[in-house]
């Protein structure tokens, strides 16, 4: 094994008499530390927009959500409480009622959802820090509502503009939102906030008090719509959702954060995966250049193989020299691609030289789990084309 692996480095390191061959081999590596470079650049850059998206979920779900099976609402009772109250694994809940609703603002109309909430909510998620204007809702303030940013381009909202109510309407049940006169209630609110967050969630909701949602909706003091819960362990969230589903019974359905984003996390995930083959199939195609420059090296020291075979080394033996020769043209270049992209990864970390947008960098993230998905994945191939072109040779060929 150490004669072979003499050989093979002396053969990969030493400058060939043949150009061609040198060149070859320079191609073949730049194209290893291209590919390795690129695989790794781009599972940082899945791993940081997973991340990004992750913090906009904080802003708009919860942990867990707890919802009625029959019907859109449910009176919540004594034992519900009890329930929470006792699960230590619990940080905080909140009570929330939340219906479909027609916005009028000066001569602009939008259709969105009212998100009724109590004062519990700003510790469920993490909406209050979402805020870019105004303040959140203060239970001392009545007839305020918070809104989407998407909410307030569409309506031609100010910020801050205080010289016009948003008129929150709902319609009565089974009538449509186009004729004023199916409305069941209409409530003028004083915007305070305006929120940002994902494209969906800002154009979705306007958030006010619980009281204002139960009145426009005719709904009693207890009765609500969900319970949002933050928990205080991650990493045991199925395992209380679970909990919860047996100590509420089959009334309820309790859904984590994953579940209420399946599809969200579903796409992200398959989009992860099909770059992860994309990008293996270009470092393939990069390993042909590597066959190519191990094929030319064996053709250009045939003389010395057949010295070698004269002197007692065996076929076995010289086969592993190329084999070793191709593992270690292929492990040098992903050390420098592999060096080169974390440098790249911490230097936008650091001073966010690619931007999405004017105030927001491209997210990356180094993660020592993408580090080692890419040496796995260059190691096997570098391998499986080292041993591909050592194939090659033969005692017929050497002896030709």
């Amino acid at each position: 094994m150490n004669f072979s692996y003499y050989i093979a480095k002396r053969y990969l390191f030493s400058k060939n008499s043949n150009n061609a061959i040198n060149i070859i081999t320079i191609i073949a590596s730049f194209g290893v530390i291209v590919g390795a470079a690129a695989l790794f650049i781009i599972l940082s850059g899945f791993s940081g927009l997973r991340t990004f998206s992750d913090s906009l979920l904080e802003v708009s779900d919860p942990d867990i959500k707890i919802s009625s099976v029959k019907g859109k609402t449910f009176l919540i009772t004594d034992r519900i409480e009890d329930v929470l109250i006792e699960n230590l694994e619990i940080t905080s809940f909140s009570k929330v009622v939340e219906e479909r609703i027609f916005l009028r603002y000066k001569d602009k109309e939008e259709i969105s959802y009212i998100k009724g909430v109590d004062e519990n909510y700003n510790q469920v998620t993490q909406i209050d820090s979402a805020l870019n204007v105004g303040v959140w809702l203060d239970t001392e303030l009545k007839n305020t509502a918070v809104i989407g940013n998407g909410i307030a381009y569409k309506l031609s909202i100010g910020f801050l503009n205080y010289g016009e109510p948003l008129q929150i309407s709902v319609p009565k049940t089974g009538t449509g939102f186009l004729n004023p006169q199916n409305f069941l209630r209409t409530e003028n609110t004083q915007l305070i906030g305006v929120y940002t967050g994902s494209q969906e969630f800002e154009n979705k909701y306007v958030f006010t008090d619980i009281l204002l949602a139960q009145e426009l909706l005719r709904l009693d003091e207890d009765e609500i719509t969900a319970i949002e819960l933050k928990i205080n362990n991650k990493k045991r969230i199925d395992n209380i959702a679970k909990n919860l589903q047996n100590s509420l019974g089959e009334d309820f359905e309790v859904k984590t954060k994953a579940q209420l984003n399946e599809l969200y996390y579903r796409v992200i995930n398959t989009e992860n995966f099909i770059s992860y083959l994309i990008f293996t199939l270009i470092l393939i195609i990069a390993m042909f250049n590597v066959i190519g420059a191990i094929i030319m090296m064996i053709i250009d020291k045939k003389e010395n193989l057949k010295t070698l075979l004269n002197i007692g080394a065996t076929l076995k033996e010289i086969k592993r020299i190329f084999v070793l020769q191709g593992f270690l043209l292929t492990v040098v270049g992903m050390l420098i691609g592999l060096s080169l992209a974390i440098i790249l990864v911490f230097l936008q970390q650091k001073f966010s030289m690619f931007m999405l947008t004017q105030n927001l960098a491209y997210p990356v993230e180094f993660h020592l789990s993408n580090l080692l998905i890419v040496i796995v994945t260059i190691t096997i191939l570098g391998y499986v084309a080292a041993k591909i072109a050592s194939s090659r040779i033969s005692k017929e060929f050497i002896k030709k």
